[in-house]
């Protein structure tokens, strides 16, 4: 049994409502669990996990586990750096791969020891879509976690040339209010309607615009 696992991950990042129910899980493979919001808090142990987390770790933080890993929702060396998922979703993509990494100095740079892919029909809000790859990243986890130590051999260096992906801003929600929706359904697929919901600006106003999913209401008689 493992020393420790510590699972890192930022404050408000979505990934958050998918730690606590796992956390007990992993009693199993190590004797104590721990779970931060900052890199500084990290502690000499075994194997830590930075799932949303957007923070630099220096390398005297990573020097402190034996095993540091990523999951990025993108076929490295291709589309690193932010938000994949989106960016992805915004070139036309609906198979995104996610692969889980070990964390090294530069960012997005290390090595591969797992791979899945994530298939959405084109119609999904950012929501659902974050529902899959929480599941997705929460299970790559888990397969390292049950296959450690001898997946480690499995790793694979990233090959081809690195492209990244910039962070998003409020500005990147902009719509054209003179091009039609579906012609920017995918910007508004990937528009977090709480952080930064679509908007168009029109004779000098600016309005905001939230899709959300209808829900099927049924009749008083209980059928649709």
């Amino acid at each position: 049994m493992l020393k420790q696992i510590t699972v890192v991950s930022d404050r408000k990042n979505w990934i958050n409502e998918h730690i606590p129910p796992w956390l007990p899980s992993l009693k199993k493979y190590a004797a104590e669990i721990v779970w931060t919001h900052e890199v500084s808090d990290l502690t000499n142990g075994d194997i830590a996990f930075f799932l949303g987390c957007e923070q630099i770790v220096p390398p005297r933080l990573l020097a402190l586990n034996l095993h540091n890993l990523v999951v990025h929702a993108s076929d490295l060396p291709k589309g690193k750096g932010w938000s994949p998922l989106t960016w992805r979703i915004l070139e036309g993509d609906n198979e995104i791969p996610v692969v889980l990494f070990e964390a090294a100095e530069k960012v997005d740079d290390g090595p591969i020891y797992l791979r899945e892919m994530l298939e959405f029909r084109g119609t999904e809000l950012i929501d659902e879509m974050r529902q899959s790859l929480g599941k997705t990243t929460i299970s790559l986890c888990n397969q390292f976690l049950q296959g450690y130590p001898s997946v480690i051999a499995t790793a694979e260096s990233q090959q081809g040339e690195s492209t990244y992906y910039p962070r998003r801003t409020p500005n990147d929600s902009k719509l054209d209010p003179d091009r039609t929706i579906r012609e920017q359904f995918r910007l508004m697929r990937v528009a977090d309607n709480a952080r930064y919901p679509c908007y168009f600006e029109l004779d000098g106003c600016t309005f905001e615009i939230k899709v959300e999913r209808k829900k099927e209401l049924k009749g008083i008689d209980g059928r649709n």
